[in-house]
C-alpha cells in the first residue's frame, strides 16, 4: 500500500480515467481534478475535484495535500478540432494556463514529482512531409516548427516543466503521446480522433455502403493502445529520466489501411469516398530508440489487437445510443 498521494489533472479525460484506475489498482491514494466528470464510466478516484484549472483556486485545492502530479488535463481533441483553426486562442490560452498554475502553485506547495503529457504533435511538420518516412526522433523537435498551435503550445509548455526542473529542482518526467486510443475515449461530436471516428464510421454502415474519409487516406500515423499507453507512463514516473520520451507503437499504417483493418474485424466492406478535411502532417511513426534505452521498454501489442477491442466498445456504444433515442421516440 502506497502511503503517496497523487493528483490526475485531467482525469474526467479519456487517458486520464484509465490512468486513475491504475494508480488505484496500484495502491495509491487518488485526487482526479477536471472541468467535466468521466463520460463513460464512474470515477475510481478518492476524491474527484470538479472545476475549471485555468483557475487558480482550483489548481490550489487540487494541489493540496498532494505529492506527485500527473498533468493531462488541456484543451484538445482530434484533427477535426485541432486543425480547423478555429479554437487556437482557446487551446494555447487554456493549455498554457493550466500549466502555469498546476507548476507554480505546486511547487509552492511541496509537489516532489510532475508528470506532463505533451505530444508527437510537437514534431517539425518538415520532418513529416514524407509519408513513408516521418522523422519523430526526440531530439528531432528543434529547429521548432509544429503544424498546429495545439503544437506550439505542447512545445512551451515542455520548456516550462524543464525550466522548473532546473530553476526549483522539482523533478519532472515530460512524454510526447503518439495518438492514443481504446474504449471509453470520445467517439463522437467532432473531437474524436481517426480510429474512433472510423470505428463509428464503420459500424454505422451497412455492408456495402460508404464511408467518408478526409484527404487521399496516404497520410500515415501509429496508433498505441491505452492500456500500453498507461504501462509506459507507470514505467517512465518511476524511472530516473527526465525525458522527453516518445511513448507510442511504431506500428505505422496508412489512414487507409487503417479503415481495412477495422473493415476486417467488423467483417464488412464498405466503399471510402475520399473529401476534402483537417489532415495535419502527412507522415507520422512513434520512434522509440530512446525509450527502448533509457526504460528497457517498449510497446509491442499490435494495432488490430487493440482496435477489435476498441470497435466493439464503439459498436455498443452506438447500440445503446439508438436504443435511448428509440426509447424517447
Amino acid at each position: 500500500m502506497h502511503t503517496k498521494r497523487v493528483l490526475v489533472a485531467g482525469a474526467g479525460g479519456f487517458i486520464g480515467g484509465h490512468l486513475v484506475q491504475r494508480l488505484k489498482s496500484e495502491g495509491f491514494w487518488v485526487r482526479g481534478a477536471d472541468i467535466k466528470e468521466h463520460e463513460f464510466a464512474e470515477s475510481a478516484a478518492d476524491e474527484f475535484l470538479l472545476g475549471d484549472l485555468t483557475d487558480v483556486n482550483n489548481t490550489r485545492a487540487a494541489l493540496a495535500g498532494i505529492d506527485e502530479v500527473y498533468q493531462l488535463a488541456a484543451d484538445m481533441g482530434g484533427a477535426g478540432y485541432i486543425f480547423t483553426g478555429e479554437h487556437d486562442a482557446a487551446v494555447m490560452h487554456d493549455s498554457a494556463m493550466i500549466n502555469l498554475h498546476m507548476l507554480e502553485e505546486g511547487r509552492k506547495a511541496g509537489v516532489k514529482k510532475f508528470f506532463y503529457s505533451s505530444s508527437a504533435c510537437i514534431y517539425p511538420e518538415y520532418n513529416q512531409m514524407d509519408p513513408d518516412n516521418p522523422k519523430c526522433s526526440e531530439e528531432s523537435a528543434y529547429p521548432a516548427a509544429p503544424d498546429s498551435e495545439y503544437g506550439w503550445e505542447k512545445l512551451f509548455s515542455e520548456r516550462l516543466y524543464f525550466a522548473y526542473h532546473r530553476n526549483f529542482g522539482v523533478q519532472v518526467r515530460v512524454a510526447r503521446f503518439h495518438n492514443i486510443f481504446g474504449p471509453q475515449g470520445t467517439w463522437c461530436g467532432g473531437r474524436e480522433k481517426s480510429p474512433a471516428a472510423l470505428c463509428r464510421k464503420i459500424a454505422e454502415t451497412p455492408d456495402g455502403g460508404e464511408i467518408e474519409l478526409w484527404g487521399d487516406g496516404l497520410q500515415t500515423r501509429s496508433f498505441l493502445f491505452m492500456e500500453e499507453c498507461v504501462e509506459g507512463i507507470r514505467r517512465f514516473m518511476e524511472s530516473d529520466f527526465s525525458g522527453p520520451v516518445n511513448i507510442g507503437s511504431e506500428e505505422m499504417v496508412t489512414i487507409n489501411q487503417l479503415a481495412e483493418i477495422i473493415m476486417g474485424i467488423a467483417g464488412k466492406r464498405v466503399r471510402i469516398k475520399h473529401v476534402p478535411g483537417p489532415l495535419g502532417v502527412r507522415g507520422r511513426n512513434s520512434d522509440n530508440h530512446l525509450i527502448r534505452e533509457k526504460l528497457g521498454w517498449e510497446p509491442k501489442q499490435p494495432l488490430r489487437d487493440g482496435l477489435s477491442t476498441t470497435y466493439a466498445w464503439i459498436a455498443q456504444q452506438i447500440t445503446q445510443s439508438m436504443a435511448t433515442s428509440s426509447t424517447r421516440a
